[in-house]
């Protein structure tokens, strides 16, 4: 069963197999909490989305079709779903955002420079809308095609490129921002 296809699988899961929709979890759950927590931004609402849209997938199992879509097109497209309305609800600030206790290790350069590189792209995303975010994650932090992403976000090719186009020119723009002073939009 290991072997077997994604949508063989969903098939199985579809018939109430356990084992399948396991294997399901462990191929594609690190997937789906990346994808949420690159639109919600919070590593534990993104846990709970991946969470949920498996939970979904486990109960709509049977309203999976391999002639419409891939398996990976749908359990993005759960997930980004899920994220974005997770987004529009009002929440409390995270304590994330307290802030990091300082570590008074030295500790090399070059890690010193990623880390304010990731948090420098971080506050940039903040900036975008959440489908921007939404398609800046698929295409680039995924590594889906435009049309596996465009399927995903259930647009057209043609939109998601328009779309991942005006992401990539608002996130160049504010990561210019950000270096030229920490002025931000």
């Amino acid at each position: 069963m290991e072997n077997e296809t994604d949508e063989a699988l969903m098939l199985a899961v579809a018939a109430r197999q356990q084992q399948a929709f396991r294997i399901l979890m462990g191929r594609y759950m690190p997937r789906a909490i990346r994808v949420a927590q690159r639109v919600v931004r919070n590593a534990a609402e993104a846990d709970e989305i991946g969470q949920e849209a498996f939970l979904r997938i486990w109960t709509r199992a049977t309203s999976f079709d391999p002639a419409v879509a891939r398996f990976t097109t749908w359990l993005y497209r759960i997930v980004l779903n899920l994220a974005f309305d997770r987004v529009r609800k009002p929440a409390f600030a995270p304590i994330e955002d307290a802030g990091d206790v300082r570590d008074d290790r030295p500790e090399p350069v070059e890690r010193l420079i990623a880390d304010q590189e990731r948090r420098m792209l971080e506050q940039a995303m903040a900036h975008l809308s959440d489908r921007q975010r939404g398609a800046i994650a698929l295409f680039h932090m995924e590594g889906l095609s435009g049309e596996q992403s465009a399927e995903a976000m259930n647009i057209s090719a043609k939109a998601f490129e328009s779309l991942l186009a005006r992401a990539r020119d608002a996130l160049r723009e504010q990561v210019r921002k950000i270096q030229d002073g920490g002025r931000q939009v």
